[in-house]
């Protein structure tokens, strides 16, 4: 309670004291003070200001980031597909590809097997006619056309 009634002194006398110095000086040194807590007012409100902006200028970044994000995952999502099809497509051409050479090493294997003199020599020799070395690749050459064998037709064939 002491220290309460003390601090009553204090400002009693403080309001007695600036009752005196209300002069020239008393008024300069009031103004001054109010043109400091104005400048203070200004110049908080333009950092509030300042603040607003910049937040609204990040929620504006933020809206566009999304929608360039949204953009890119669609378009990852297209690519993704597109390569999937490009994916499956290629897998059916390399199956293509593979079967395809199966068949060029089989037939270039009967190739190989009917232009050697071997498989001609051996045909021929049975039939009595002499080699030829392009005994299968030339269809005149063929045993069957030597041999006479008459055509016959049928009634059904006209049928057709």
């Amino acid at each position: 309670m002491a220290s309460s009634s003390g601090n009553s002194i204090s400002n009693s006398s403080r309001s007695s004291l600036q009752h005196q110095n209300s002069g020239p000086e008393q008024d300069l040194h009031h103004q001054r003070k109010r043109r400091r807590m104005e400048s203070n007012r200004d110049s908080a409100r333009r950092s509030r200001m300042r603040k607003q902006k910049h937040l609204d200028d990040l929620v504006a970044q933020i809206t566009e980031l999304k929608n360039d994000n949204n953009q890119i995952q669609t378009s990852i999502g297209f690519t993704t597909q597109h390569y999937m099809k490009v994916e499956a497509e290629n897998s059916v051409l390399r199956a293509q590809m593979m079967e395809l050479s199966q068949r060029l090493e089989s037939l270039n294997e009967i190739l190989d097997h009917i232009s050697s003199p071997a498989a001609c020599n051996g045909l021929y020799e049975a039939e009595g006619v002499e080699f030829n070395p392009d005994c299968f690749t030339n269809p005149f050459n063929l045993p069957y056309l030597h041999q006479q064998q008459p055509v016959m037709a049928s009634p059904d064939v006209s049928q057709y």
